[in-house]
């Protein structure tokens, strides 16, 4: 172990971290800076969280020194639902595990790979897994949420509201089968909210690789609207709403004000609770690649402060 491996390179290496290596919390940008006080060393270190179909799948885990009770959060990369990894938003991760908060990220298939709803499939195994194995890393399963990022902030809306869905819940946990999906709480940062209007608005700006993107995903423009979360609850299907905390920027290139609004009214008209952040000027991927900047700061501190609200022991045993 060693405390002298910097920020820089760890946010660098694609590479696996075969051994744990302990981290000092000085390593983290917003969160612990920002809020003064409370930081923790973390351990980070790759691990085996799936072997589906003869392949192991690897995810990343941030896990903060001491005992906890801490809450847990699976992070789901983005991509455009074709590319990237596990390292994919790494400064928020870093900036989560030093604010006292478990991040297990996680490798899934990519379009390439399999397309929708195979994703899906991993992401709720995911989830399962590390409610089974929350105790292991000073967590609980009652204390375990999830955030994403662009399309996987899409995917991660999706596994949330459809935790029992046949499809998503595919793979079989063997060492947990009675455990569910159902998450304390959900964050999605500038996702990808209504695929079938970035869709769209992709092919208006003669962006094909992106439109091209949607297609190896989704296969249909029938199948992007069935996986709209807000047209799900829309037309009226059985969901399961965990507190919600969805942020984005005013000007992101690919998700409107507008329809961040539409969401938002949706879930809280189905009953769920939802909180909105909308970050002036920022746009798509501000948090992961301006991590210093004040909207990015503000977004990261919320998102702790949403967390620890809602990941709480207290919560978890209710």
């Amino acid at each position: 172990m060693t405390s002298g491996l910097k920020r820089r390179e760890l946010l660098q290496t694609g590479a696996a971290i075969l051994g744990g290596v302990l981290l000092p919390a000085s390593l983290a940008v917003g969160s612990a800076r920002a809020q003064g006080n409370g930081a923790h060393e973390f351990m980070v270190k790759d691990i085996v969280y799936q072997r589906a179909g003869g392949k192991q799948r690897l995810a990343r885990l941030y896990q903060p020194a001491g005992t906890g009770p801490f809450p847990a959060v699976l992070q789901v990369h983005g991509g455009a639902w074709n590319n990237k990894n596990r390292t994919d938003g790494q400064n928020a991760a870093l900036d989560l595990a030093a604010a006292g908060i478990v991040v297990l990220a996680i490798d899934f298939r990519n379009a390439p790979e399999a397309p929708y709803p195979a994703s899906l499939q991993d992401i709720n195994y995911g989830i399962r897994w590390l409610k089974a194995h929350a105790g292991e890393f000073g967590s609980s399963a009652g204390q375990v949420g999830a955030y994403g990022t662009s399309s996987g902030g899409h995917q991660i809306l999706l596994a949330a509201i459809r935790p029992d869905d046949p499809r998503y819940r595919a793979l079989p946990l063997t060492e947990a089968p009675e455990v569910d999906a159902k998450l304390a709480f959900v964050v999605s940062g500038w996702g990808v909210l209504f695929p079938l209007e970035r869709y769209k608005l992709a092919k208006a700006k003669g962006n094909e690789d992106l439109a091209k993107d949607h297609d190896r995903f989704f296969g249909s423009e029938d199948a992007q609207i069935e996986a709209t979360p807000a047209l799900i609850i829309e037309r009226g299907e059985k969901v399961y709403l965990p507190p919600a905390l969805v942020f984005q920027g005013t000007k992101d290139q690919w998700t409107t004000v507008e329809l961040a609004e539409r969401f938002a009214a949706d879930y809280r008209k189905a009953g769920g609770s939802l909180d909105l952040l909308l970050l002036d000027g920022a746009r798509h991927t501000f948090l992961n690649e301006h991590p210093f900047d004040p909207n990015s700061v503000q977004a990261l501190n919320t998102m702790i402060a949403f967390i620890k609200q809602h990941g709480t022991e207290r919560r978890a045993q209710q």
